[in-house]
């Protein structure tokens, strides 16, 4: 007889609403929660600046879109546990919650430790067994259900639930571990790599603006014309944007982050990502080409004896439009106003509203908030998140090959998936 009806392997924002729900729909069952760490949820405790976003003020479509194609896997799990419902979920814990600007929830208290433990302890309340530093080393399928081979000895289950996670921050233990168990069982692990991530590159003109930071530029990745294998008349003419995203921006001494760059950098961590693809910011998204063109135009009747750089710093951080002046203008940058043709003005016009921006890379998972990549999605019924392959095993969180903009989404991929893997193991008949 196993030792155990349901295991969850990890316990972090997936693994702790499994547990619960799994305990919950399964009442008097043996049901043991695996942590690697000393610690449960550790990438809550660090996530938002230790204020955890917990999700989006948003429906479930607008979950859905941050995902993009992949996100209606996500479908399902979200009518089950809907962004609403994580928040009245969190309140029932006795987390208060409050919505920013941004959309972004996060606990009243800004403390993401409360989030941990008031998920924490609705687990240990509905009696199921913790074991820290009980890493899982492998997972194997059995006559009568799974051994899992753990840093705390042999133990088995039923139904394993692998919460395990991805390999973004591995400081906090996700280390990608699980990819290895369950492609041994027979899954397919779609290639890994940083999402949410600092870009590194730049030139010597950017790296000089280490510091500076704008509240709102919309950047986008777009296919490099040669990587296309069109003409370059041909492809400005057809041109779409690989991805869109407006948010903060932030240039470092490594090169740019902030909200807008996390959200774009999953279209440049592919494989030969930065050599087919470019990155161009625009500052100024809610000024159009033709009102700044007229603006800069206007100011040159009325007063064409000011500073060229001096008069987009009313609109730009100072370093940034001296910068983007220079790279416009060079040798002449230094010339009054006056000084400037239509044709220069129009250069100047192009180099706010289209800066490219040099990427070499990225800071890695080091620095990831999420794992691109996964368990393959197909491989995975999304109604229950029961592996289609194993029968008794579920798979949910961030181990399959979701992953969302920056704001809560990830978390509430997590929460939501977790939510039905649990349920649906608890329901089952063991």
């Amino acid at each position: 007889m196993p030792d155990f009806d349901i295991a969850i392997v990890g316990a972090g924002a997936a693994g702790l609403v499994a547990a619960a729900r799994a305990a919950e729909r399964a009442d008097g069952r043996r049901i043991v929660l695996l942590e690697k760490n000393r610690k449960t949820g550790a990438k809550i405790l660090m996530s938002g600046g230790t204020r955890c976003n917990l999700t989006h003020d948003c429906d479930a479509e607008g979950i859905l879109a941050a995902f993009g194609r992949p996100g209606r896997f996500l479908r399902q799990a979200l009518q089950e546990l809907t962004p609403r419902d994580t928040v009245a979920m969190f309140n029932r814990l006795g987390v208060a919650t409050k919505v920013e600007a941004t959309g972004k929830v996060f606990p009243q208290n800004d403390r993401a430790v409360e989030v941990r433990d008031a998920l924490l302890a609705d687990v240990l309340r509905r009696g199921v067994r913790l074991r820290t530093e009980a890493g899982v080393r492998e997972l194997h399928r059995c006559a009568d259900g799974f051994r899992l081979d753990t840093a705390a000895g042999p133990l088995s289950a039923r139904r394993v639930i692998v919460t395990s996670g991805g390999r973004s921050w591995p400081g906090c233990g996700t280390t990608g571990d699980g990819y290895g168990w369950l492609e041994r069982l027979g899954h397919t692990i779609e290639p890994t790599r940083p999402a949410l991530v600092p870009l590194t590159g730049g030139a010597a003109w950017s790296r000089q603006l280490s510091g500076v930071t704008l509240d709102d530029v919309q950047l986008g990745v777009w296919q490099r014309p040669e990587a296309a294998g069109a003409t370059a008349k041909k492809a400005r003419r057809k041109a779409k944007p690989e991805c869109l995203r407006r948010g903060g921006f932030l240039f470092t001494h490594q090169g740019f982050s902030g909200p807008a760059v996390m959200d774009v950098s999953r279209e440049l961590t592919i494989p030969k990502g930065p050599e087919q693809r470019r990155l161009r910011a625009d500052f100024l998204p809610d000024t159009s080409d033709g009102q700044l063109l007229d603006w800069l135009t206007a100011q040159r009747q009325r007063a064409g004896g000011q500073n060229v750089a001096g008069l987009l710093a009313q609109r730009l951080p100072r370093r940034l439009a001296a910068e983007l002046v220079q790279q416009a203008a060079g040798d002449a940058a230094a010339q009054p106003l006056a000084g400037h043709s239509d044709a220069a003005l129009r250069r100047l016009v192009e180099s706010v509203k289209r800066c490219e921006l040099h990427v070499h890379g990225s800071r890695g998972f080091e620095k990831a908030e999420v794992t691109a990549g996964g368990v393959r999605l197909s491989e995975v019924d999304p109604r229950t998140m029961q592996s289609r392959l194993v029968p008794g095993l579920y798979i949910a969180g961030e181990i399959l090959d979701l992953d969302g903009w920056i704001g809560g989404y990830n978390f509430q991929s997590a929460f939501s998936t977790g939510h039905v893997a649990g349920s649906a193991a608890g329901e089952m008949e063991i």
